[in-house]
């Protein structure tokens, strides 16, 4: 897929990212894992996402991130596969040339590790990636990894391959000077936590389409959440909202890290393999998983 062609692309529909499968053992478990790409991939999304963030990607070797991707291109026939991409540019260059071997469609760049830095460092940090790779680039604003209005700009200008920018900050006027000041130079995601929380808001700002990370699991009630949202359906947001993406939410703010762990959870319990999270994650206690299952059962009826 061409940088432009994944521009449209991720610009014409609900977009999500599956749980990487693991064994009990933590080794990867890429024949569960190719089931459940093969099963979202019968949903109307856009593209889903391989070795994302909840797709732990932070836990998982260049290796396993050009393996994992190689499994979904291979599991989700027409539908396109976006592979994760991150840490230092050096290693994130490393994985961008490994998903492209491996045929991914495009890249994600999650943040650079660790380190604060100034926005000309982030400007160098992601146009090596995007020079290093054929492939379209969505960057991804978030953490220790937030560019400016005028850095994007100046991005967008140096690396014609540079085609999305997702938001993870937040912050409701950085994400609008962004829209602003590039227009139709890049298509938007809404990348926050459980986004459907915050999906009305930032619509208005010029996000059109998010990713969703219960998706994964409820794909039927996922999707009738976002075509409520872009019917500007307000009252059938309201009642997915009260009846279960607040309570969920309620769940995933137990404890630090479940933003990931109650998305594998949720495709364990709907009758799939995932498996464990990896350390430093921490899975969700019997309990937790008992309330999740109730809720799942009450959104599919």
């Amino acid at each position: 897929m061409s940088p432009q062609e994944l521009k449209t692309r991720i610009a014409s529909g609900l977009l999500s990212f599956p749980v990487t499968h693991f064994n009990a053992d933590f080794s990867l478990n890429l024949p569960s894992y190719q089931k459940h790409v093969s099963w979202l991939s019968g949903y109307e999304a856009a593209a889903l996402f391989a070795a994302g963030g909840t797709g732990e990607l932070f836990s998982l070797t260049p290796q396993e991130i050009g393996d994992v991707t190689r499994a979904a291109k291979e599991a989700a026939g027409s539908m396109p596969i976006i592979s994760g991409c991150g840490y230092g540019t050096e290693l994130a260059k490393d994985i961008a040339r490994r998903a492209e071997e491996a045929g991914a469609d495009g890249l994600l760049l999650l943040p650079h590790y660790l380190m604060e830095v100034p926005q000309e460092g982030i400007y160098q940090h992601i146009k090596a990636v995007c020079d290093s790779t054929g492939l379209g680039v969505i960057i991804y604003n978030r953490a220790n990894s937030v560019a400016t209005a005028d850095t994007v700009a100046r991005l967008a200008d140096a690396c014609p391959n540079l085609v999305g920018f997702k938001d993870g900050t937040g912050k409701t006027e950085l994400v609008r000077h962004i829209t602003a000041k590039l227009g139709d130079r890049l298509s938007y995601i809404g990348g926050m936590p459980t986004h459907e929380l915050f999906a009305q808001g930032f619509k208005g700002l010029g996000l059109s389409t998010y990713s969703s990370a219960v998706f994964n699991f409820v794909p039927e009630l996922a999707l009738r959440f976002y075509k409520a949202l872009n019917a500007n359906d307000e009252a059938t947001m309201a009642q997915i909202l009260d009846s279960f993406f607040f309570p969920f939410a309620d769940i995933r703010d137990r404890e630090k890290g479940y933003a990931v762990s109650i998305i594998k959870a949720g495709v364990e319990l709907i009758g799939h393999t995932p498996g464990p999270v990896r350390a430093p994650l921490t899975d969700l206690k019997p309990q937790e998983k008992d309330m999740l299952k109730a809720l799942i059962a009450r959104a599919g009826s």
